[in-house]
């Protein structure tokens, strides 16, 4: 019989973008792989892939207890219907939840990926601090006898083996989800007003605010120069950007908006400089992308952000939530050609050297094929 893979996590969209490279390899070996995640309109996609979906009514944020409870209820159905071999959760309120159920009916191999621990691990305030030490009980139970869990940067590591969540033999340290860089091919820069992008959901916690406050310095400053971001507005988030306050910014004309790319690399090429001003990531595929696409970066110095570039080699770190250190770094790049376009050669070479999707597929699967 197959071995079963069941992925859980929150939404299918951030399967799809993040994790199916891994699941259709683990197909090609032989694995029957299952997802039960929150469907929106990936599912027959996924489905005509050869994954069997399971849909959950996990919501992406807020801790009713009721919704919660079918949560798990969900899940421990899937997870008992399925009896999978390997159980792998990803992101937040998965890795607590799948780990929790998967203990309860005694998966034998679980496997975690830490995207990012949350901004409750760095907030402040008394709330902040009580909320943080029930979200730390709740990883010591979920994480307890785990397998492996896959780091994408450091900080979150330390923290979780300094609450004694998790020991050395258990950890796993992988740069983010990869990508092809097939499909990411090096373009040269565009000539003209140069473009300065930001590619990300249009969150609060991406720096948002901090690239529109930058825009109007720089163009009081600057005549020439584009400020653009691509992506959405998420409403199901409460950290999304208002919509009405996305238009007020475009008819300003402070800032461009592209909408969502169906091809970032293809956006890409036409920017200069590529902005993530994030206040904490696991490891953030925008910036792989860029790296891949030979375009400079500018970034905040937070976990994930600052993992996920060689500082003054392939990028500028600036202070978060800071808009005029983070208006500067885009005058010194745009005035600086030379370091621009070494910044870009050193991110594909990066790229080559941490992001190759083939060597993340690898490292998924060695974890796999111990059982």
């Amino acid at each position: 019989m197959k071995k079963k893979i069941l992925f859980i996590v929150n939404v299918d969209w951030f399967f799809v973008s993040h994790r199916l490279p891994i699941a259709l390899a683990a197909i090609k070996c032989g694995y029957e792989v299952h997802l039960s995640c929150a469907v929106t309109d990936k599912g027959k996609e996924l489905e005509s892939l050869g994954i069997f979906l399971h849909p959950l009514s996990l919501s992406r944020s807020g801790v009713g207890i009721f919704n919660e409870l079918i949560a798990l209820k969900q899940l421990y159905s899937v997870v008992k219907s399925v009896k999978p071999n390997i159980v792998h959760s990803v992101t937040i309120k998965p890795v607590l939840y799948g780990n929790i159920v998967a203990r309860i009916l005694r998966v034998p191999v679980r496997v975690s990926s830490i995207s990012g621990l949350g901004y409750v691990f760095i907030a402040a305030g008394f709330k902040a601090r009580i909320f943080r030490a029930f979200i730390s009980t709740f990883y010591k139970v979920a994480l307890g006898g785990i397998t492996s869990v896959i780091f994408q940067n450091t900080s979150d590591r330390d923290i979780l083996k300094k609450l004694g969540v998790i020991n050395s033999e258990q950890e796993v340290f992988i740069r983010g989800s990869g990508v092809n860089l097939d499909l990411y091919p090096v373009t040269n820069e565009p000539e003209g007003t140069p473009v300065v992008m930001l590619v990300a959901r249009l969150l609060i916690d991406k720096g948002v605010n901090e690239f529109i406050s930058a825009s109007k310095i720089m163009k009081s400053n600057v005549s020439n120069i584009r400020m653009v971001l691509v992506g959405d507005t998420d409403l199901e988030n409460p950290k999304s950007i208002a919509p009405k306050e996305l238009d007020k910014w475009v008819s300003s004309g402070i800032v461009e908006h592209w909408g969502y790319s169906y091809d970032v690399a293809q956006t890409m090429s036409k920017a200069n400089i590529v902005v993530l001003p994030s206040y904490r990531e696991g490891l953030p595929k925008s910036l792989i992308e860029a790296a891949a696409c030979g375009r400079a970066v500018i970034t905040t110095d937070v976990p994930g952000c600052r993992d996920a570039i060689e500082v003054n080699k392939t990028g500028l770190l600036v202070p978060v939530k800071k808009d005029k250190p983070l208006a500067d770094a885009i005058l010194q790049l745009i005035n600086d050609d030379e370091l621009r376009k070494q910044f870009a050669i050193n991110g594909r070479a990066l790229a080559e050297q941490a992001f190759d999707i083939n060597d993340v597929i690898k490292k998924h699967l060695d974890i796999y094929n111990q059982i």
